[in-house]
């Protein structure tokens, strides 16, 4: 392949990097040492996101749907690095997610990674130990109507969880039936 100079590089960059998002293929080629090695696929469209939890939909009709008294005390937000950082009421947990979108890109497959959690005791009625205990157990993701259901291996029940609107970050449509 003919070499790019630096300068024809920039040009190309700065005109195409929407469309390229700069690459590691085009860093190779303009001559950046490791830049192959240092690529990293591009995040789903969950990446960057925050969410309010709404309520959690438990398949056990014993148990039934459950909201938590305030929602802003529920939050999960889904850094683009794959760490995930989450205010449970009156505790806080991080660790790391991962997501692997569907072609519809509205779905797929969702886990997170071991979280670490505080275990404060929250004043009741509260659902802090709810939402750590049954992470583990996400499996997929669905996108629907600005809300994220994430459901529990075998059909465990679903954490239902509200985009917050302070981000300006567009998700993918869902397809029109």
């Amino acid at each position: 392949m003919e070499a790019i100079n630096r300068k024809t590089c920039w040009v190309i960059g700065a005109r195409t990097a929407t469309a390229l998002l700069l690459s590691g293929t085009l860093l190779a080629l303009c001559g950046v040492p490791g830049a192959l090695a240092e690529e990293k696929p591009a995040p789903g469209p969950l990446a960057g996101t925050t969410w309010r939890l709404v309520e959690f939909q438990s398949m056990d009709d014993a148990i039934g749907t459950t909201r938590p008294d305030n929602p802003s005390k529920y939050t999960m937000r889904l850094n683009g690095d794959g760490t995930v950082a989450l205010r449970l009421n009156c505790n806080s947990a991080s660790g790391s997610w991962s997501a692997e979108p569907a072609s519809d890109r509205v779905s797929g497959r969702f886990m997170f990674g071991p979280l670490a959690a505080t275990r404060a005791l929250c004043p009741s009625p509260s659902m802090d130990q709810l939402v750590a205990k049954q992470a583990e157990y996400v499996r997929s993701y669905l996108l629907r109507d600005g809300r994220l259901y994430l459901s529990l291996l075998a059909d465990g029940g679903i954490l239902v969880w509200e985009l917050t609107f302070d981000q300006g970050i567009p998700l993918p449509l869902e397809p029109r039936h």
